[in-house]
């Protein structure tokens, strides 16, 4: 089983931070870690990294991609564990019914979370954002490139939030479990 899920912020979007997978998935496995797999190509990387802490593949990997690749991107780092707890946890499931439009947000830090609490206050509908122990949900109906929920979320976090969506959520558990 990944001990590991990597979300690069930002790569693979439009012309900027392009990353070629098979370059994200050597230079995860030239930093020592093993069996680096890639979902899709958006900077989603899953690997094995026994007995390293999130923080430090996070940091490991982010100074890479600046020395190796010449790409700086803030990376967010969880475990397999913590993205089943993520996904167990969801609030918002029974009502985001386009698993497109509804959005995982990681943080760097869960403490990070804290800084949602004025928004999470806030009546969005028909979106909505539900704020849980390690990540943030947010249902976005009417899309994310006007959204004022996504907009708001990411004035509150800035670099310190990646979004993913459910689908893509789900697909890297299954990856890290071995799926």
């Amino acid at each position: 089983m990944a001990s590991h899920v990597a979300l690069l912020r930002g790569i693979n979007v439009g012309k900027a931070k392009r990353v070629a997978m098979a370059d994200l998935r050597a230079l995860i496995e030239g930093l020592g870690y093993a069996k680096a797999r890639t979902l899709l190509n958006s900077g989603n990387a899953v690997f094995d990294a026994p007995g390293v802490a999130a923080g430090e593949a996070a940091a490991r990997i982010e100074h890479g991609l600046v020395e190796r690749l010449g790409v700086s991107s803030r990376v967010v780092v969880v475990t397999t564990e913590e993205l089943g707890e993520i996904v167990a946890e969801n609030p918002l499931l029974e009502r985001a019914t386009d698993h497109a439009r509804f959005m995982v947000g990681f943080v760097v830090e869960p403490g990070d979370l804290r800084r949602l609490d004025a928004q999470a206050g806030e009546d969005w509908a028909p979106a909505a954002l539900a704020v849980g122990s390690l990540a943030a949900y947010l249902w976005l109906p009417g899309g994310i490139i006007d959204s004022p929920l996504a907009q708001a979320v990411g004035r509150a976090l800035k670099d310190r939030v990646t979004l993913r969506n459910w689908t893509t959520t789900t697909k890297l558990l299954a990856l890290a479990r071995g799926g």
